[in-house]
């Protein structure tokens, strides 16, 4: 159960950082509502996920899938670059999150 929290605490942490991108081009309340909540549910599931996991462990890995998962949405709706380089970062960032998680 706590390394499922920790993948939805990881996916709102990844919708916080779309709505902060979101909220600075738009200023709408939609926006600014969408990344309290997103970020609120976050910590909420990051919460959960420690009472079991340990904290370098639980918050190395939220925060590899909220920076991997923020730069892929930059990509797929913000027109970042997909230059091959970022793509091999992203994932040395998320192989070493399931790295974390095996020897966890």
């Amino acid at each position: 159960m706590a390394w499922i929290s920790l993948v939805i605490a990881g996916l709102f942490e990844m919708s916080g950082v779309a709505m902060m991108n979101q909220y600075t081009k738009d200023r709408k309340w939609r926006s600014l509502l969408l990344l309290i909540v997103s970020f609120g549910a976050s910590f909420f599931f990051l919460s959960i996920a420690m009472d079991t996991l340990p904290m370098g462990t639980a918050y190395a890995i939220w925060t590899g899938i909220g920076a991997s998962g923020g730069a892929i949405i930059g990509m797929l709706f913000y027109g970042e670059s997909k230059d091959w380089k970022r793509l091999v970062f992203i994932a040395m960032v998320l192989s070493a999150a399931v790295g974390l998680k095996l020897v966890s």
